[in-house]
């Protein structure tokens, strides 16, 4: 599934994000304890630099009296400092200890520092309970994730607003430059604003290939105009002349053959050059699009032209359609001309005794006309190409045909904004649908 540079951009964001929270989360107990450890291990240390400058302000005597050994705990156990003599002590710890206090054991961390005082070793413990540093973990834990987890989602937020405002000018050109015409006639360049030398780039090389390609498609369009007009003089002077050399008394039978193969040669070429000018035509919309026709009433005109030949191979032709739907602000010629080549295809690649079925209804305020067929059908690959001009397919090489009248379709439904579509399965029969605009 295709998704937008702004998506990719955003979904790569926020999992490179949830990526660095989810390690976070792993890392934090460990980062958290060592924290709470290094705040608690200068805590002690400020303590024993207090004590040690009483006892240097004040003597030993403050703390000890008789040799006896100073100690105090604070409630539940959770703290203790003690001072005594210990001549043995040559100490300057800190790590964590398990002390036996009445009848628990409790796991502390302990500085132990060792110092002199009149030549007398003295030993300092100062000791709080593991478990009462682990207790402040869990609270700072949460609060430290909340923060992270409020600042990725004010980063996510940031980066989605900014690579929308980075990307806007690209968005603008693939809907003003390549969207937003038709092809091929893209109107006037105007440039997108941007600050991005990249995207100034890609829309001055877009407009560049714009007029590549609509300065061909226009010297295309005048070379078939011209083509045709000036093949239809020379044509016709031909016609007339092979018409005159019917009437000579002295024209052998052997030579009146060959006059009508080249009649016939002429007659093709003559249907080849106009149906290229209609073409021409259409795509430079030479035609005027100010009539209001009945669709029942149309396509009755074209069963009544085309009956001898519906009679001629035993097909039925159904027309389903209401008799006040009308079609306005259209081309009756060009639209005549579009119904024609559907329904004459559907005869002409037709079974015997076959049947075929035009069917209009209204569908959210548009008109939907259906031309279904019980022919030979079109195979699965060349479904693609059928609307190019020239294509023969294989079906098509039996008959009569110069694979100009399905683009003709194509290119007046593209001159009324009419969307076609294909379906086709072979054996069975087409389907021809037309959605006009509402």
């Amino acid at each position: 599934m295709a998704l937008k540079l702004q998506t990719k951009l955003t979904l790569f964001n926020t999992l490179s994000k949830l990526v660095i929270v989810l390690l976070f989360v792993l890392l934090l107990p460990i980062l958290i304890k060592n924290i709470n450890h290094t705040y608690n291990d200068g805590r002690f240390r400020k303590q024993q630099a207090k004590l040690l400058q009483i006892v240097k302000d004040q003597g030993i005597g403050y703390y000890i009296q008789n040799d006896e050994a100073y100690g105090a705990y604070l409630p539940l156990k959770e703290e203790y400092i003690s001072l005594e003599a210990d001549s043995s002590a040559h100490l300057d710890t800190i790590r964590n200890e398990k002390r036996k206090v009445e009848k628990d054991t409790i796991e502390y961390r302990i500085l132990s520092h060792s110092f002199k005082v009149n030549n007398k070793t003295y030993l300092l413990e100062i000791g709080k309970s593991v478990n009462t540093l682990d207790e402040t973990s869990g609270p700072l834990q949460s609060i430290a994730l909340q923060i992270l987890l409020g600042m990725i989602l004010l980063t996510i937020l940031a980066d989605f607003f900014f690579s929308n405002y980075i990307l806007g000018p690209l968005y603008t050109i693939i809907k003003t430059k390549l969207i937003g015409h038709k092809f091929p006639n893209f109107g006037s360049y105007e440039e997108v604003k941007t600050s991005t030398s990249d995207f100034q780039y890609l829309d001055q090389s877009i407009h560049q290939m714009i007029e590549t390609i609509e300065s061909t498609f226009q010297k295309e369009r005048e070379f078939i105009s011209n083509a045709s007009h000036e093949l239809m003089t020379p044509i016709s002077i031909l016609q007339s002349k092979i018409e005159n050399m019917f009437n000579r008394e002295d024209i052998i039978d052997d030579v009146k053959v060959r006059l009508l193969e080249m009649q016939k040669i002429l007659n093709r070429l003559k249907s080849i050059t106009k149906t290229l000018l209609l073409i021409s035509q259409i795509e430079n919309e030479q035609f005027i699009k100010d009539d209001t026709i009945g669709i029942k009433e149309l396509l009755q005109d074209i069963y009544d032209e085309i009956s001898i030949r519906l009679e001629e191979k035993n097909i039925a032709l159904d027309i389903e359609i209401a008799e006040d739907v009308a079609l306005v602000n259209v081309n009756k010629f060009l639209l005549y001309n579009l119904f024609f080549n559907l329904i004459n295809n559907a005869i002409k690649y037709n079974k015997e005794a076959g049947s075929i079925m035009v069917k209009g209804f209204l569908q959210g305020g548009r008109l939907i006309v259906e031309i279904k067929d019980t022919g030979i059908g079109i195979s699965e690959e060349q479904l693609p190409f059928i609307f190019n001009r020239f294509k023969k397919f294989r079906q098509s090489l039996q008959q009569e045909s110069f694979g100009l009248g399905l683009p003709i379709v194509k290119s007046i439904a593209d001159f009324h904004k009419i969307t076609i579509t294909v379906t086709s399965e072979l054996n069975m029969g087409s389907t021809f649908t037309l959605v006009f605009p509402a």
